[in-house]
């Protein structure tokens, strides 16, 4: 969750813990934030909703722990979930288009082992390793809240007109089409980690005259 949904979180939290006749103290709402801070909020409100309707433990207040054990597994589906958009994707579009997935994460996980270019063209005897390393970047992704992505996976005709100072067409949008609009939107421009040179500095100018 982001930290400008927590009165929000709150709010769920204390009607869940009064529906169970329990207060919600400060430090109860600490560790309960704490605890579901890296999952979504629509995540959390479905988990609670799930504690609430289950026929044997419903009946008792839910704990953190509870929680996150339910969440977990959600996380972990979800990452099978996305691998599932990807290989569709790499299937039916292929290397030459670009693509915008609905999901930031999905961009991040791609771009970690190697980018949308590199996946399409892998050998098919090294897909379980690429789907194992995907799910692993988005499960980690996912805990972390707020991170950065690519707005787009440049496909071959894009990184080609790129170097020639073309431009190029829209990329393909994977899955939901308004969604995937808002993750180009709000996605940085180029690689998600920025790569910078230091300036020189006094002592480095010395260095390299010396040099010279």
């Amino acid at each position: 969750m982001r930290n400008d949904e927590q009165n929000e979180f709150q709010e769920l939290l204390t009607d869940v813990l009064a529906f169970h006749g329990r207060d919600v103290t400060m430090f109860v709402l600490d560790v309960w934030w704490q605890a579901c801070q890296p999952f979504s909020m629509e995540q959390v409100r479905k988990a609670f909703t799930a504690h609430t309707m289950d026929p044997e433990r419903g009946a008792f207040p839910p704990k953190p722990a509870d929680m996150v054990r339910v969440l977990q597994g959600t996380r972990a589906d979800r990452s099978l979930v996305a691998w599932g958009k990807v290989l569709d994707a790499m299937q039916r579009v292929g290397a030459y288009e670009s693509v915008a997935f609905d999901e930031g994460l999905i961009h991040a996980a791609v771009e970690d082992i190697g980018g949308w270019v590199a996946i399409c063209r892998g050998e098919l005897k090294d897909l379980p390793h690429v789907e194992r390393r995907f799910c692993d970047s988005y499960r980690a992704y996912a805990t972390r809240g707020d991170i950065p992505f690519p707005s787009v996976l440049p496909g071959v005709h894009q990184l080609q007109n790129a170097t020639a100072g073309k431009a190029s067409a829209p990329p393909m949008l994977i899955g939901d089409p308004a969604k995937a609009q808002e993750v180009r939107r709000v996605g940085i421009a180029g690689p998600k980690t920025r790569i910078t040179p230091a300036l020189a500095s006094a002592s480095d100018l010395l260095r390299i005259g010396s040099e010279a």
